[in-house]
């Protein structure tokens, strides 16, 4: 089984001026990132602006971004649709491409019941010719909920590695943690309950703010997972105002924003999602803080 480590990072999507794909710094941005505790880049998720993006061009960052961080870290294609054909083309292109595993979000507003999402589920594992996948539930985009005991039944599928929880719900992780196989790969999908959900049973996380402090989310899980438990809280409770401030507003407005603080050249999100809405100059304060500016 594919090993994507402990810390995945949701890489933004850079946009030029002109709203195109920046390319470049997409890929001095990963080499970036897998310099800085990034285990595996997911490339094209949620905080990818992969509504926005046309297929085409999350090809060509598969492409990029693979290119970019070869042989130093994998790579993830988000790859979910709310149409099943879609999301089985998209990942069969992906594994083409050479990606090492695909995300599959829960399907958004046809909202199937859980029935229907273990057939949808299945359906682009049985076609992706053994590509890992890992499942993506986050309810609070797609309207529908992926039960704990859904995931179990998805997770007899030998390609089915994993899951990307950002339900929210602590009880939920565990009831997955329970009724799934020790191998079942369980990533938190908020940077804000990673420490929470280590202590349940999940591995790692799905993070935004790994791009702003990849190291320390590496050393946090690091040292939870060798019994160093008062320095992982440490770690978490120092990083804590950075996970809020990440989510003031619709992701990835803000770590855009941040980004941009930094000097990196990502540019601003593509409409619907606009400029930000938010106290910019709270966050600005929160880097300071923790000289991340």
């Amino acid at each position: 089984m594919v090993d994507f480590g402990k810390v995945l990072t949701a890489m933004v999507t850079p946009f030029a001026e002109d709203g195109s794909v920046n390319y470049d710094v997409a890929a001095e941005l990963a080499v970036h990132l897998v310099g800085n505790g990034t285990d595996t880049l997911v490339v094209c998720g949620t905080t990818g602006e992969s509504p926005t993006l046309s297929w085409e061009e999350e090809y060509q960052l598969f492409s990029v971004v693979l290119q970019a961080v070869a042989g130093k870290a994998l790579v993830m294609a988000g790859c979910g649709s709310n149409s099943t054909k879609e999301a089985i083309a998209s990942t069969q292109k992906a594994a083409t491409i050479g990606v090492h595993g695909v995300l599959q979000v829960v399907p958004y507003y046809n909202k199937p019941p859980q029935a229907s999402l273990y057939q949808h589920f299945q359906a682009i594992a049985q076609a992706c010719g053994g590509l890992p996948l890992l499942l993506y539930n986050v309810p609070s985009r797609t309207s529908q909920n992926l039960q704990p005991q859904t995931v179990a039944r998805l997770a007899e599928i030998k390609n089915i590695v994993g899951v990307k929880e950002a339900s929210g719900n602590l009880d939920q992780v565990s009831e997955i943690c329970r009724l799934t196989p020790k191998e079942f790969q369980i990533y938190s999908g908020d940077d804000s309950l990673t420490l929470p959900m280590l202590a349940i049973g999940a591995k790692g996380v799905v993070s935004v703010a790994s791009h702003l402090v990849g190291k320390q989310l590496q050393q946090m899980i690091q040292a939870f997972s060798s019994g160093q438990n008062q320095i992982a809280s440490e770690i978490h409770h120092r990083l804590f105002p950075l996970f809020k401030a990440l989510f003031t507003t619709t992701n990835p407005i803000p770590i855009k924003c941040a980004l941009n603080l930094q000097g990196w050249k990502v540019g601003s999100t593509r409409l619907p999602l606009y400029e930000p809405d938010f106290n910019v100059s709270q966050l600005e304060v929160t880097l300071k803080e923790l000289n991340l500016i």
